[in-house]
């Protein structure tokens, strides 16, 4: 097996996409190719001590700068796009987490309005061991501290929508986007629909550590160093991300309201069964109701993101997405070290 080509992207600071769709290329990628990149945390970078009120700080709609988009050699509407994610590791011994007025679960939003006042703004600075893989939590109001295990992930991978739309880094849907969901760590393969030539796949957003539901609206956001390998499957149709891990199949879903969301992967995971495992629809229906894992991904975004996610070793043995779930691990092991 040869080593895959290695393209290396470092962006500066008014080199980043704001959005899936609208944006050019950096660059053109063959199939295959791993990408050694540099992603800018949600907030560009502007959030680095207590005192760095996102409202003061950033400025909308330029939060969540997503690295890319790249164009893929031979990607077209009707194919997907496999992204492996190979490693993903801070690039930075800190990361911030905030509350942001009228965002999150548990507050008035522009969306859920009410008389109340919104929440105060207040951040949070996370200190990482990175040797350690902790993440240390400070409380603001007390002498509370807890070192909690380090789980990279990157909240937001896609590709340009389909019907022309360019939608922003903020928000989930069919192209994938800001999907904020834990499953998407290391060892992990999405598979995303090609909606344009060239797929114009971008990824961003990482969070050191996040819980299901996001449900302040913001993880522990930090900088990342991450290594993806990108791949094509000629003539799969994925019309919903779905991601492969060595241990379980997951289908997502985004959309308001809530139970919007939940329906999308299911449904999706119940045609996911059908089409690659040999299940009619009702015997897949049947196993999956009894079967499946549904954590929450987000329900704080423009769209909220659930998962359903079903056991490996609970299912036929079939191969899904031409085995290159697998295939890609062995790739990612090739790679050289330190890559």
């Amino acid at each position: 097996m040869s080593d895959p080509r290695i393209v290396t992207v470092r962006p500066a600071p008014g080199e980043y996409a704001w959005t899936f769709g609208g944006a050019p290329p950096i660059a053109r990628v063959s199939p295959g190719t791993a990408l050694d990149l540099f992603t800018e945390d949600c907030f560009a970078g502007n959030v680095r001590s207590e005192k760095d009120l996102v409202s003061e700080v950033c400025e909308f709609p330029f939060l969540n700068p997503q690295t890319g988009p790249f164009y893929v050699e031979g990607a077209e509407p009707g194919d997907t796009v496999a992204v492996h994610f190979v490693s993903i590791e801070p690039a930075r011994d800190w990361a911030a987490s905030t509350t942001v007025p009228l965002f999150g679960a548990l507050t008035s939003t522009h969306s859920t309005a009410s008389l109340q006042p919104p929440l105060p703004e207040a951040v949070w600075i996370w200190q990482l061991d990175r040797a350690r893989r902790t993440a240390r939590f400070t409380a603001r109001d007390g002498d509370f501290e807890k070192d909690l295990p380090m789980d990279p992930m990157h909240g937001t991978v896609g590709v340009a929508p389909a019907n022309l739309e360019v939608r922003s880094a903020l928000v989930p849907d069919a192209h994938g986007g800001n999907m904020d969901t834990p499953e998407m760590r290391a060892g992990v393969t999405c598979y995303l629909g090609v909606n344009v030539e060239g797929a114009l796949v971008s990824l961003g957003d990482g969070h050191a550590r996040q819980g299901e539901g996001e449900t302040c609206g913001v993880a522990v956001e930090c900088a990342m160093n991450t290594m993806v390998i990108v791949e094509l499957l000629k003539g799969v149709a994925t019309p919903w991300p779905r991601l492969e891990s060595d241990t379980h199949i997951m289908s997502t879903g985004s959309a308001r309201p809530l139970e919007d969301a939940f329906r999308i992967s299911q449904l999706d995971l119940v045609q996911w069964l059908v089409r690659d495992y040999g299940f009619s629809e009702l015997d897949a229906y049947q196993f999956a109701t009894q079967t499946v894992e549904s954590p929450l991904a987000n329900v704080c975004d423009t769209n909220y993101t659930c998962v359903a996610k079903l056991r490996k070793e609970w299912l036929p043995a079939r191969e899904t997405h031409r085995g290159l779930h697998a295939h890609l691990r062995e790739v990612a092991a090739s790679l050289p070290p330190g890559k």
